[in-house]
């Protein structure tokens, strides 16, 4: 877990306020839930033998001896607040979420025990067409923040009963070459087979290669559903490749799944992930409800934009206001008021705390502003403000403080 520092909080502002402004451009509202839940709901939903919950689950029982577990994705706590809030009552639904998750992993690059994602979901759409609409819009995000070159991955789980089936006949393949599997593998063909597919040891990789194909194994319905979802996706342009291995990591997702990975983050290449989750609501308690949805993790998508060189530069004022005096401290505080009024979104710092002016100045040329505003004694006297440029050619003057806003505007 790690510290935001100021140096780096003007990045992660850029990359959340683009994000929220493509979602308002499709039509998604906010939603907010407890980092808190109920242990149960994420041994329901993701899978009570998965890694997250088996491996990473921060849980501890509190006063009243309930388990609780500090939230380690954003779905399961999304669904339950539809659920028991009546959102889901014959109605279409598109939320977003964001806020911290905890998982007790090895930190990587990209990856700490306290992370950060941006979530969406859908509620009441069963088509592919909803599938396409989250797939396009999370390429938007990306494009958005000044990401490019990410590859999408797609792939078809099929429904539980097509996955049941699959299972038994992949299970049988890797029973027969057992003794090839690493430690990790062997554990996972008792208790989540699929998981090996997404391995990342070489060995087992290559002998993924040559198992059944869960592609292969689909029903025609959930076939149909994906061609018709990469048939919307080859019309609007978007590149993407078909990943046979590609299972995700939580046992809820059904049919559509799909990644944006990136060489540039080593083993953590997952920056946006997501899929569908048909059956989700009603196994935690609601009425049948399709869903899809995806998160994006926003450390990952940071640290590429730094390393890229791509986020903006980091704000600074746009004024830095010193004065000499007792009664010019109390007018640089009100006169940095009334800009504000005149002037929204203006970046004004006022000197607090002392000091003779050339101190002040040092201040001011330390925090980046544009401009220093100089209320001095006879400022006081004459109604006047003395600009200072501090980063450009324009000669220092005086002008009358009814004329300053006029000036400023035309300067920033």
């Amino acid at each position: 877990m790690n510290d935001l520092l100021p140096e780096r909080s003007g990045g992660w502002q850029f990359v959340e306020n683009t994000l929220i402004r493509v979602l308002a451009g499709y039509g998604y509202e906010e939603v907010r839930t407890p980092i808190l839940e109920s242990t149960e709901l994420f041994e329901r939903s993701i899978g009570a033998v998965t890694d997250i919950v088996e491996k990473e689950m921060y849980t501890f029982a509190d006063r009243n001896g309930d388990r609780l577990t500090l939230r380690p994705e954003g779905t399961a706590g999304c669904v339950r607040a539809a659920i028991e809030n009546g959102l889901l009552r014959n109605a279409a639904l598109r939320l977003w979420y964001r806020g911290p998750m905890f998982r007790h992993e090895r930190p990587q690059k990209g990856r700490y025990r306290q992370f950060h994602q941006l979530g969406v979901e859908a509620f009441g759409f069963v088509g592919p067409d909803i599938d396409a609409e989250l797939i396009l819009m999370s390429a938007r995000m990306l494009q958005a923040v000044g990401l490019t070159g990410l590859r999408l991955e797609i792939n078809s789980l099929g429904t539980p009963e097509v996955r049941a089936r699959y299972r038994a006949e992949l299970v049988s393949y890797l029973s027969a070459r057992e003794a090839s599997l690493d430690e990790d593998s062997r554990r996972r063909l008792v208790s989540n087979p699929l998981r090996i597919l997404d391995s990342k040891n070489p060995e087992v990789q290559a002998l993924v290669a040559d198992a059944p194909r869960l592609l292969d194994a689909l029903d025609e319905t959930s076939r149909a559903h994906f061609q018709s979802l990469c048939s919307v996706l080859d019309s609007a342009g978007l590149s993407y490749v078909v990943n046979p291995c590609l299972v995700r990591g939580l046992d809820y997702y059904t049919r559509t799944v799909f990644e944006w990975v990136t060489t540039d983050l080593g083993a953590q290449g997952a920056v946006c992930a997501g899929g569908r989750f048909d059956q989700l609501v009603e196994q935690l308690g609601g009425t049948p409800t399709p869903a899809a949805g995806f998160a994006l993790g926003l450390e990952r998508l940071v640290v590429l934009l730094e390393e890229r060189r791509l986020l903006p530069p980091p704000e600074v004022p746009h004024l830095y206001i010193v004065h000499l005096g007792e009664e010019a401290a109390r007018s640089a505080l009100v006169l940095a008021e009334t800009l504000r009024d005149a002037l929204p979104g203006m970046r004004a710092l006022v000197h607090c705390g002392g000091g003779g002016l050339k101190a002040q100045f040092r201040h001011a040329d330390k925090s980046g502003a544009n401009f220093a505003l100089v209320i001095g004694e006879s400022e006081m006297v004459n109604n006047t403000v003395t600009i200072k440029d501090l980063r450009g050619a324009l000669p220092q003057q005086t002008i009358a403080r009814a004329d300053l806003s006029a000036f400023i505007s035309t300067r920033l």
